[in-house]
């Protein structure tokens, strides 16, 4: 059984045209909108489309969302896609073809056309690049909510999924360190319906934070390693132009050194931090 998760928050416009055309696309699919706390009609439009919702009183973000969605789902394969009317139904069909090849996971793609603005569409092929980089597999859209995967591997990684906006990177860095294999499907992306909830401002470090969490998912010792390197060969330079112009040792250098021992040290706590989160208890 298919279980469709839909996270909302005040996409009623969206939903009106959403709903009558994913039912009909998947009529014995489990469609479950989880609303973030709307206050316009979403939870009224379920009603009249005979669409389950899961409520929240009050808005706990997008991936709070998806985790209550996933929770409440009683399908053996989720899909996720986003509620604003970007994705076609249509597509599920696709997507859950290639799941069936042996994929744990298949992600919509969506090419360029279907970036929210240029800066959008740097920031995710920067996202894409570091993340195939950290993998060792080709990442083709880090960021796309659009998604199915099987039930029972998507739940083992509830607890780690925020409940920001980044759920999807984490849950695919999440299936590419247990070795759950992860497919990739083109998609086309519409405009979305009504005004985006993510601030530019406000979310311009998400920037930072989502590279940071793509290196510490996957592989800490990845991030950790050159940056004590850096501090070590800063050290060291330091240390010849103070050996060669006062013949002594500086303190400075020595400071380096000890950053560097220190975070190569955080390193390996870190990987083994890692390692154990990502331990599953057959």
């Amino acid at each position: 059984m298919l279980s469709i998760i839909l996270p909302a928050k005040n996409e009623a416009a969206a939903l009106a045209d959403l709903l009558p055309r994913l039912c009909a696309a998947q009529p014995e699919a489990e469609i479950i909108v989880s609303d973030d706390g709307s206050t316009d009609e979403t939870r009224a439009l379920c009603g009249r489309h005979c669409v389950r919702c899961v409520s929240a009183p009050y808005s706990m973000g997008n991936g709070a969302a998806v985790k209550r969605g996933a929770r409440a789902a009683t399908g053996e394969v989720l899909a996720f896609m986003d509620a604003d009317g970007q994705h076609d139904p249509a597509d599920i069909a696709r997507l859950l073809a290639k799941l069936d090849e042996g994929y744990d996971m298949v992600v919509g793609a969506r090419d360029w056309s279907g970036q929210a603005g240029v800066g959008r569409g740097i920031a995710n092929t920067f996202y894409n690049r570091l993340a195939s980089k950290m993998t060792g597999h080709r990442i083709d859209d880090l960021t796309s909510g659009f998604r199915v995967a099987r039930a029972d591997k998507f739940r083992e990684f509830l607890h780690l999924l925020p409940n920001g906006f980044s759920y999807p990177t984490t849950s695919t860095m999440a299936f590419f360190r247990s070795a759950f294999p992860v497919a990739y499907v083109p998609i086309k992306a519409a405009e979305r319906v009504g005004t985006s909830h993510i601030k530019p401002v406000r979310d311009g470090l998400r920037f930072l934070i989502i590279i940071f969490k793509i290196a510490t998912l996957y592989a800490p010792l990845k991030l950790f390693v050159p940056a004590s390197a850096a501090f070590f060969l800063v050290g060291m330079g330091y240390y010849v132009y103070t050996f060669l112009s006062f013949h002594r040792l500086s303190l400075m250098s020595a400071a380096f050194w000890s950053a560097a021992v220190i975070i190569f040290l955080i390193g390996l706590v870190s990987e083994q931090i890692t390692s154990l989160t990502y331990r599953r208890d057959e």
